[in-house]
């Protein structure tokens, strides 16, 4: 049976509501210890002969939702401004894996696999912590993404701020994307989000030296 038929019918949206997946993003917004934080100041305000506000805002490409591009994990991969754009828009599926702990391993997303689409986001905290760091981050079992990569998964994305444990020193699930060429969201919201399929729009900036890219994430239901 097709996976969007078994969605109960009071998650279907037929207006094709939006959700908002990207987390907000300001001083407050948590990153890796070490990494650059948000900050803004202005650089212009309105004033008698200053028509407008202009700010300079500094953060680290992987503040909020963001895509990794492969060089973040790959000295000789490519940029996020080289990035095609096609993995980032299109079908995709939201699958539950609440509080499975420190990994994400495949029985916890078996239930949801079949008849897959080409892009998988995984909720694993019931609620987000937009406010503070994570430093025990749910990540995803490498053998889990080389499983999703075998049945044909271009993107996999993720509520934590990372794939792998917050404390890894050789990234596995990161080499196993780079090896298979597939690419990665992390740092997504999905508290509000039921499982099932979807429109993913999640398109990385033109930044054409960096390492990721800020996004800002939505999902599009069915219909």
């Amino acid at each position: 049976m097709p996976w969007r038929t078994i969605i109960p019918a009071m998650q279907r949206r037929p207006d094709r509501r939006l959700w908002d997946i990207s987390p907000p993003v300001h001083a407050g917004s948590p990153v890796f210890p070490g990494d650059t934080p948000y900050a803004q100041t202005w650089a212009a305000r309105i004033a008698p002969g200053c028509p407008v506000n202009v700010s300079t805002i500094t953060l680290s490409p992987h503040t909020g939702a963001h895509a990794d591009a492969p060089l973040h994990y790959d000295d000789g991969g490519a940029t996020a401004g080289a990035l095609a754009l096609e993995p980032y828009i299109g079908p995709c599926r939201v699958v539950h894996a609440i509080g499975v702990g420190p990994l994400v391993r495949w029985q916890h997303l078996e239930h949801a696999l079949a008849d897959l689409p080409p892009r998988v986001l995984v909720r694993t905290y019931a609620r987000a912590p937009l406010d503070a760091w994570d430093p025990a981050l749910p990540a995803l079992a490498p053998e889990t993404v080389e499983r999703l990569a075998d049945l044909g998964v271009q993107l996999v994305g993720i509520d934590s701020a990372s794939i792998d444990p917050a404390d890894s020193k050789t990234l596995p699930s990161h080499q196993i994307i780079r090896r298979r060429g597939l690419r990665v969201l992390e740092n997504l919201v999905l508290d509000e989000v039921p499982e099932g399929d979807y429109e993913l729009i999640a398109l990385p900036l033109k930044l054409t030296t960096a390492d990721a890219s800020p996004v800002r994430a939505v999902l599009r239901a069915p219909g």
